[in-house]
Formats: C-alpha cells, sequence, structure tokens
C-alpha cells in the first residue's frame, strides 16, 4: 500500500490479513502434494486393514460375529509353539546381522579409502536381484558346502537376504557422527574401546534401532525362505501358517485373525523400540 506525505511516497507494511492468505494458500499448495500419498494409503492400506478386521471377526459359516478366531489360536498348543518359534529365529537373524553388520558399518564409516561407497555398493547390490532368486541361490550354495540343518539353512538364508537392511542404518548413522566427539575421547585418554562403548554405541541408537526393525519385522512374518530352504512342517513358521490359510478357499477368516494376531505383536514391538529410542540424539539415521 502507497502513502503519501509531504510529497514523498512511502511503502506501509502488509496487513495480517494478507499474510494469514499468503500463509493459508502455501499450507494448501504444500497439503495437495500429500494427496495422492493419502489416496495410496487409504486404498492400499485402511481398506484392506478393514477387511481383515471383517473376516477375523466373522465365522466362516454364519457370517456373524465372533471371536472363534482367536480362541482357535489360543487353544492350539502347536500354533503358540510356532509363533514362540518364529519370534526365535527373527531374534537370532536380527542378532546375527547386527554382530556382522556393526563392525563392518564401523569400519566403512571409518576408513580412509577414498572409495568406500563403492565397498557400500557391493553390500547392496544383490538387493538388485529379486529376493527368491537370491535365496535359490543360498540353497545351492548350502548343498555344495553340505550343510544338513534345515534351521541352519534357514537362519542363513534369512541373515543374508536382511543383511544390508541392518548395515545401511548402521552405516548412516556411524557416518554421520560427529567426528569431534571421537577426537575428544582420545585426547581425554580413552581408548579405541572404552571410546565404542561410551562414545560411538550411544550415538548409534537410532541407527540400532532402526536395523532392528527393519530385520526383524519381515523375518518374523516371513514364509518363501523357510519354504525353499527348510524342510516342510519341520522348519514352519507363523508365516507359513498364514500364507497356508489365504491359499485355502475357506481359510481367510482365521488367516486374517492370525494376521492380526501378529500385527498387534509387531506393533508392541514397534512402541517399545520407540521407547527405547525416545530422549536418543538422532545423527543421521533413518528413523
Amino acid at each position: 500500500m502507497a502513502n503519501k506525505t509531504e510529497g514523498a511516497v512511502t511503502l506501509e507494511p502488509e496487513g495480517q490479513g494478507g499474510k494469514s492468505r499468503k500463509r493459508k494458500i502455501r499450507g494448501i499448495r504444500r497439503s495437495a502434494f500429500a494427496m495422492p500419498y493419502l489416496a495410496l494409503s487409504v486404498i492400499f492400506v485402511i481398506v484392506p486393514l478393514f477387511i481383515m478386521l471383517y473376516y477375523a471377526f466373522t465365522d466362516l459359516k454364519t457370517g456373524r460375529f465372533t471371536f472363534g478366531n482367536f480362541l482357535d489360536f489360543f487353544s492350539d498348543i502347536n500354533r503358540l509353539k510356532i509363533m514362540g518359534r518364529s519370534f526365535l529365529v527373527a531374534l537370532l537373524t536380527t542378532v546375527v546381522c547386527f554382530v556382522l553388520a556393526y563392525p563392518l558399518a564401523l569400519a566403512l564409516s571409518s576408513s580412509a579409502l577414498n572409495k568406500k561407497f563403492i565397498l557400500v555398493m557391493l553390500f547392496i547390490m544383490p538387493m538388485w536381484i529379486n529376493s527368491l532368486l537370491r535365496t535359490y541361490a543360498v540353497k545351492i550354495v548350502l548343498y555344495m558346502l553340505n550343510v544338513t540343518s534345515p534351521w541352519a539353512a534357514v537362519t542363513i538364508g534369512m541373515v543374508y537376504d536382511f543383511f544390508p537392511f541392518m548395515l545401511l542404518p548402521l552405516y548412516s548413522v556411524l557416518s554421520g557422527m560427529d567426528k569431534a566427539l571421537i577426537e575428544a575421547a582420545h585426547d581425554l585418554g580413552a581408548s579405541p574401546v572404552r571410546t565404542l562403548f561410551t562414545v560411538r554405541l550411544p550415538l548409534s541408537v537410532p541407527g540400532i534401532v532402526s536395523g532392528v526393525l527393519m530385520v526383524f519385522m519381515p523375518t518374523v512374518s516371513t514364509f518363501a525362505i523357510s519354504d525353499i530352504l527348510g524342510n516342510g512342517i519341520e522348519t514352519y513358521m507363523f508365516g507359513n501358517i498364514i500364507n497356508e490359510y489365504f491359499l485355502n478357499s475357506g481359510g481367510w477368516h482365521k488367516g486374517s485373525a492370525y494376521s492380526l494376531i501378529l500385527l498387534i505383536l509387531i506393533a508392541v514391538t514397534v512402541i517399545a523400540a520407540n521407547v527405547i529410542n525416545k530422549g536418543k540424539t538422532e545423527v543421521g539415521g533413518v528413523l
């Protein structure tokens, strides 16, 4: 707005109403970018979830509301054993992935090599290949190595398939860590081992939590790896049971109930991980 005072023209500041309108317009423009994601979330997340809830709480024969599908699971000791076994295998896979990935991520992030990005890509490149093809390749290699234990084969296959998902968050958080903190610890007389446990590990907690979730969640629900590398019913995991129910025409109700149970357990795991990670400094993490 222009105002003439004694022959001079001065500009007055824009009113609060104009600023508010501009902010609203910018907000509308930004929210427009979220509309495709919102539509996809509704179609492929919300709607399937409600379909799963419908089948989980209805009876196959009568179509009426029931808790029978859940009671069927908790009353079957074999199903509970398979569930526990799946969580143990997922936990073992996660621990092995962490033990292998953390020293490697630490070496890559602190390496003086100018081509460490190429070294990282060597571990990521297998992800470009279809997971089923990689699993069949592992089966051939294990056969050549004369690995006869089906559970050892399943665990090795899972570690191989999900190892990059542990390596990437750890490498990200360690490479983004402030190196001045490491130098300060050394200047104060801390040994490399003490620096690792008092500086590097606490600061890398966000990456550790992210890697644990990215490995544990898909491992506990997988079924293809145990099908290919396992030995039938002996290496059945919870994902195999759900898959078997959905392949049968009348098993959608129980399969949905079992899927909901697994979803709740995974949600509890995620909440616990967030509680552990609460208050931690997120340095280069992917959470």
